[in-house]
């Protein structure tokens, strides 16, 4: 699987994650590092059974949410100082590499985010 720059990318994003968040504090550790660990983890089985499907759309759509997920959580983590700037640097660039790749796949294989049904203001009811 090494030979796809994605996956060994997320494998490396895995690589640094898991004992970067085994640091977190005890109060943060089953909150905040489990969460993040399940996420990265998520993704990473989600761009590998879209690997084996033949229809890609749903699961990369899903992988994409996952991905979303784990960049709010790690800023979370930034912000709680529970990592340095320097390593949110360092995975924010990874995770962005990885987006970047994903959503090239996405384009490849028609599997684009459907655009939000435009919002249409509607009288409120009387009471």
């Amino acid at each position: 699987m090494n030979e796809i720059p994605i996956f060994a990318k997320t494998y490396d994003l895995l690589l640094w994650l898991v004992p970067a968040t085994l640091k977190y504090p005890r109060e943060h550790r089953f909150a905040l590092a489990i969460r993040t660990q399940q996420v990265a983890f998520d993704f990473n089985e989600l761009i590998i059974l879209a690997r084996k499907t033949r229809d890609k759309r749903q699961l990369l759509l899903q992988a994409d949410a996952k991905l979303e997920q784990l960049r709010l959580y790690l800023r979370l983590a930034h912000d709680l100082n529970l990592i340095t700037l320097r390593q949110y640097e360092h995975v924010s660039r990874e995770v962005s590499a990885i987006g970047a790749l994903l959503g090239d796949w996405m384009k490849r294989t028609g599997a684009r985010a459907e655009p939000a049904a435009p919002r249409v203001n509607t009288p409120e009811a009387p009471e």
